[in-house]
């Protein structure tokens, strides 16, 4: 029996063995832990919310009746087997006249989209020219709208606006709904889920990304269903709009009262939290918007069933906060491989 960093190695020389692993959410965070886990397995789903409202998406999602194509875009790429030229393309956005703000590979997606005729197989040709390891999903086909309650009894319609709302801590999010409320999952996103070795959860914007995968019925069943080990990959920061002073636990909490859940039985089992240490420079920048690092309380987790596993995550690119996306994969494939 190999132990496990054999098996990585094992892994790393021929990522086409590599175990079955589907990432849920959206955003930057899971276009991150995709990056590491393709080093490793080229068995990956990455299922993506498709509620985004705001920004070059949102317009091509209003103008052209489309999928907002964002999320979609940034976890191709971080899939694709590309030349950098290729990538750093698809990540351009036009700075002037009437395609001031819009991305390439958006555009590219959404004329993918009109010649296929439908999104999937826009995303799956698209996903073909960018010769990608895995397969990217959209959760559902259908455009959906999220509505944030407010714990002032407002609400907020919009991904977008959710994201820039001026928060305080007695106004938080008690509860995300999307319109229509019986929206259908993929199928495909389903199947994916079923057959998976490793399940993952994040990171990403919480009620933004997170959240709205599991308002599916469908897709939180299928979760419970699989007896595979189940990830949640805590943020490093807390987000302003949406975190405001949240704890990993209190992260943790929120997903399981939107699966209707008391426990991380079945839905969560492990926690993944940074504890590197971050610059007192970095803090106060962030805290310029508050934003802070977002604490490991173990004693809330373990209430709720949940293991929590702490390390140096944090790394700093472009001045911005990131994952360690090599170490956090290993650390996904070493929680996930043990329970098999």
């Amino acid at each position: 029996m190999l132990d496990f960093d054999e098996r990585l190695i094992q892994f790393a020389k021929n990522p086409e063995t590599g175990p079955r692993v589907v990432v849920i959410g959206g955003g930057t965070g899971l276009s991150m832990l995709l990056r590491g886990l393709k080093l490793y397995s080229h068995n990956l789903a990455a299922i993506v919310t498709v509620a985004d409202n705001g920004g070059s998406s949102g317009m091509l999602r209003e103008d052209l009746g489309m999928l907002p194509p964002g999320d979609i875009r940034n976890c191709i790429l971080a899939l694709a087997d590309t030349e950098p030229l290729l990538s750093e393309l698809f990540n351009f956005r036009f700075k002037d006249g009437r395609l001031q703000g819009q991305s390439f590979g958006n555009l590219f997606i959404a004329a993918m989209n009109e010649v296929c005729g439908n999104f999937t197989d826009a995303i799956r040709n698209v996903s073909k020219v960018l010769a990608v390891e895995g397969k990217v999903l959209p959760v559902s086909l259908q455009t959906i709208d999220l509505v944030a309650h407010l714990a002032d009894g407002s609400t907020i319609k919009g991904e977008a606006q959710i994201g820039a709302r001026k928060a305080s801590p007695e106004n938080r999010i008690v509860r995300l709904s999307m319109l229509p409320e019986d929206a259908q999952p993929l199928p495909e996103a389903v199947q994916a889920i079923q057959s998976a070795e490793v399940i993952v959860l994040g990171p990403g914007s919480l009620y933004t990304s997170i959240i709205p995968n599991l308002l599916f019925p469908q897709i939180v069943a299928a979760i419970r269903k699989n007896p595979v080990a189940k990830i949640h990959v805590s943020n490093i920061m807390t987000q302003p709009a949406e975190t405001l002073g949240y704890t990993a636990g209190d992260h943790v909490r929120a997903i399981l009262e939107h699966a209707g859940l008391q426990s991380g039985r079945g839905l969560i089992d492990h926690c993944i939290t940074n504890n590197a240490w971050i610059e007192e420079r970095l803090i106060e920048k962030y805290q310029l918007e508050s934003a802070i690092p977002v604490l490991a309380d173990k004693e809330v987790m373990q209430s709720l069933g949940v293991q929590v596993f702490e390390a140096p995550l944090a790394i700093v690119s472009n001045g911005v906060i990131r994952h360690d996306h090599t170490l956090l994969a290993r650390l996904v494939l070493g929680l996930g491989l043990a329970q098999r």
